[in-house]
């Protein structure tokens, strides 16, 4: 037999059982328990469940799918032609009406489903489905750290963090870009820690110091930092939807609510573990004891707005402050949509308006208060201002009083001695005019003086911090708001928490707002860690591993690195809640320093960089912004806390509202940062706004990122920038009279953290002379006023620059 007999011989063999095993295959009975269930529950329960009815049609049950939907009967057993389900699943040029928005079923999943509606649909009535879980819900493990050193060439691997981010780029093919420089590196920490740019000296200090620890001594010093309160609490108060006004069309001052400010950095700065930093703010006048900082920690949920005018319906308005509560300890903490169930059962994820409104309950029952809270530095100030103001009252008294004793009986100066303490003194303007109105010669003179100085008096400070405090008497019962009216009360309902997280476990036959804060930190609760730690990751990478950082549900993104996220999870737990510690655990590994340039490594462009094969870079927040002009300018005031300033606004802007009032911060106090400018809900600092600051009304968990042409109109323009530039300029020209490459040489340094190119020096060289022959008095220029506005200028184009509010 010749070989090509053979060959065919072998070739229509092969042919024969191949085609023996596809009919094996198509003649199996399809068994719905194991080729069909998995394929529904994967597919299609997230929104076809018993309890999310899209367009009315359940795939729970037997019953339920024969059922159908909306659209009528979805399936025909015996009868594929007829059965909808079959024409809803398959795909035309790619897509398929269902999964809605998803990948289409496979070839081999389409005919499992062809095959069983073929032979009858069968499925047991003992078989009710589930959708899946979703994988925020499952249980947190403590993945294994990755091992496969083989993977990790062309990566250090610092840390587990650096370990699971290889694993990925191996995964996906990535090369990891190389390292940032150390220019590079201490600009990102200082930025990312304290909000402020490092100085020259720094800068140079740190590229000059070679040794290991450096830079973890770096991070150390920067965490440290009282300004890194600042930064980390302007990233919470942007969750607890901090304002100093109460919005709604009245908008009235809240004169106190800096203090809860002052608190939240005065807490990260402590490094108050966040477990106990989010007990003291949900319940922190529930604890035993309470002190007075723990009482003004609940200033949390004083920040929602309130509605003050006339005639308002009052209970509506309370209700809906209630309603914020609930929404933003959900998000902020579960990472989850609640407000979605106030009108009906949430149509994504497992939460029933019932449990929204056993949320509710916690919070029906805290009554608004107000606790003295006068600072301990206001206590100082006004003593140091009585020091000044004392002795020239006192001396106005003695001049008083001299000028009159030697006309009065005994009697008389007997009466004017209970009017003086003992030393002469006295502060009680009134006393000393009632004695004095009879004595014509002596009070006509001084009168005018001792109630000009009187005027001068400093105010004894009376600060009211804003908190609750439990209703104990005629509380509160709380019904399910039917479709979200407060006035429809439906069924009654308890204090609870979501049936699809673990159990409430209350200290006391009834619960209360402390039970649910350490309910957040339940062992099995599998939101609260992953949340927090992805909102850090977020501060660090401009984006979160979860990029969805306030929906953790189903229509939420799901993590790049799932198993880094648990591993963070439970590493943060490990940490005892440490925010510092696990800022600095993530800021040393080797991800964190990777440069942030997309073109560094050649012809990989990753969309989004989700994979981080590098680091990010993106503009500094809105008060960022501002900070970065005035420390580059040196007018930064650096006063940490206090109350709110009011830079200079145009009168415009102030005339638009009928309780705008807006008395400008005199001296260096409108130099202070950007977090403590007062924020008005109606009418917010303009500049802020501009750079995308939330508006205040909701807690917001991620800020956008917008690029618009009104902002490089705002740094050209906005007053405070020119003056900033101004006086960098004019610094920069007296420093350096004789030698401008010198002064744009110290204004780079200032600004970006390093010297400019020869490229960049030529160019502002150049740019300099060119202004330099624009103006008048050429051959008296150098060294005058002509000198000093054309470094300005140069000033200017370098802080106009997109590297200078850039965070690389």
């Amino acid at each position: 037999m010749s070989k090509l007999n053979s060959l065919a011989i072998l070739i229509t063999t092969l042919i024969l059982l191949l085609a023996g095993q596809n009919r094996s295959v198509a003649t199996d009975d399809v068994d719905f328990r194991r080729d069909v269930a998995p394929i529904l529950q994967a597919r299609c329960l997230s929104c076809h469940n018993e309890r999310d009815r899209r367009g009315g049609l359940s795939l729970h049950s037997s019953r339920s799918v024969r059922a159908g939907g909306e659209s009528g009967v979805v399936l025909t057993p015996g009868d594929v032609d007829a059965s909808y389900l079959l024409d809803l699943i398959l795909p035309a040029d790619g897509t398929a009406e269902m999964p809605k928005d998803e990948a289409p079923l496979d070839a081999s999943e389409i005919a499992v489903i062809r095959k069983w509606i073929e032979s009858g649909a069968a499925w047991p009535d003992d078989v009710v489905l589930e959708p899946p879980v979703l994988w925020s819900l499952k249980p947190i493990q403590r993945p294994e750290i990755p091992e496969n050193q083989a993977a990790f060439d062309s990566f250090s691997i610092r840390n587990p963090i650096d370990a699971f981010v290889a694993a990925r780029h191996t995964e996906a093919g990535l090369t990891p870009a190389a390292g940032a420089d150390r220019r590079t590196l201490i600009r990102r920490l200082y930025l990312d820690l304290t909000g402020l740019p490092p100085s020259p000296d720094a800068v140079e200090l740190f590229v000059l110091n070679e040794a290991p620890a450096a830079y973890e001594q770096l991070v150390d010093e920067l965490l440290s930092s009282p300004h890194y309160g600042e930064q980390w609490g302007r990233y919470w108060l942007d969750l607890a939807r901090y304002a100093d006004s109460e919005g709604y069309l009245g908008d009235n001052e809240r004169p106190h609510a800096w203090v809860y400010r002052e608190w939240v950095i005065n807490a990260i700065n402590l490094d108050l573990p966040f477990d106990q930093f989010t007990i003291e703010q949900l319940a922190g006048d529930l604890l035993d004891e309470p002190t007075l900082e723990q009482k003004i920690a609940t200033g949390f949920h004083r920040n929602t707005l309130r509605n003050t005018e006339a005639g308002v319906d009052l209970e509506l308005y309370r209700t809906k402050e209630i309603v914020d509560r609930v929404n933003t300890t959900g998000m902020v903490w579960l990472g989850l949509t609640l407000g979605c169930a106030e009108c009906h059962d949430h149509k994504n994820d497992p939460i029933s308006q019932k449990e929204f409104y056993q949320l509710y309950a916690f919070f029906n029952n805290a009554d608004d208060v107000g606790v003295t809270a006068t600072r301990p530095w206001e206590i100082a100030e006004h003593n140091q201002a009585m020091q000044i103001w004392q002795p020239q009252w006192d001396e106005l008294l003695q001049k008083l009083q001299h000028f009159e004793m030697e006309n009065l009986t005994t009697e008389q100066k007997t009466e004017l001695s209970t009017k003086l303490d003992r030393t002469g003194k006295s502060t009680d303007i009134n006393a000393v005019e009632t004695f004095y109105r009879t004595k014509e010669s002596g009070w006509k003179e001084l009168q005018p003086r001792l109630e000009a100085h009187t005027k001068k008096r400093p105010v004894q400070p009376s600060t009211k911090a804003r908190a609750f405090a439990e209703r104990r008497k005629d509380r509160r019962e709380t019904f399910v708001h039917v479709r979200g009216v407060y006035n429809r009360p439906g069924d009654k309902v308890s204090l609870g928490t979501p049936a699809v997280l673990p159990p409430l476990q209350p200290r006391a036959a009834v619960p209360d707002r402390f039970d649910l804060a350490r309910w957040l930190f339940h062992e099995d609760n599998t939101l609260t860690a992953r949340v927090a730690v992805n909102r850090i990751w977020q501060q660090l990478y401009g984006q979160g591993l979860v990029a969805t950082a306030n929906d953790f549900g189903t229509q939420g993104a799901t993590p790049t690195h799932p198993l880094l996220l648990d591993w963070l999870a439970t590493e943060y737990r490990r940490l005892g809640w440490s925010r510092k510690a696990m800022i600095r655990l993530i800021v040393l590994s080797s991800t964190y320093r990777l440069s942030s340039s997309s073109n560094s490594v050649a012809g990989q462009q990753q969309a989004g960089n989700q994979l981080l094969w590098r680091q990010n870079s993106y503009r500094v927040s809105a008060e960022s912004v501002r900070d970065l002009h005035l420390a580059a300018s040196g007018l930064l005031n650096r006063t940490i806390g206090r109350r709110g300033i009011r830079p200079p606004l145009p009168a415009f802007v102030t005339e638009v509202g009928r309780s705008v009032k807006w008395p400008v911060s005199q001296g260096s106090e409108r130099y202070r940062r950007g977090m403590y400018i007062f924020f008005k809900r109606t009418v917010p600092y303009p500049m802020l706004m501009t750079f995308d600051a939330p508006d205040a009304t909701v807690s917001c968990s991620r800020r956008e990122r917008s690029n618009t042409p009104l902002q490089a109109l705002t740094l050209l323009n906005d007053p405070v920038f020119f003056e900033c530039a101004q006086t960098l300029g004019a610094e920069a020209a007296r420093q350096f009279t004789e030698e401008p490459r010198e002064a744009i040489h110290i204004i780079f340094l200032r600004c970006l953290g390093r010297p400019p190119a020869e490229d960049e020096l030529n160019f502002l060289m150049a740019a300099h002379d060119e202004v330099l022959l624009l103006m008048e008095d050429e051959q008296t220029k150098a060294g005058s006023e002509d000198g000093a506005a054309a470094m300005i200028a140069m000033a200017r184009i370098v802080m106009n620059l997109d590297e200078f509010v850039t965070r690389d």
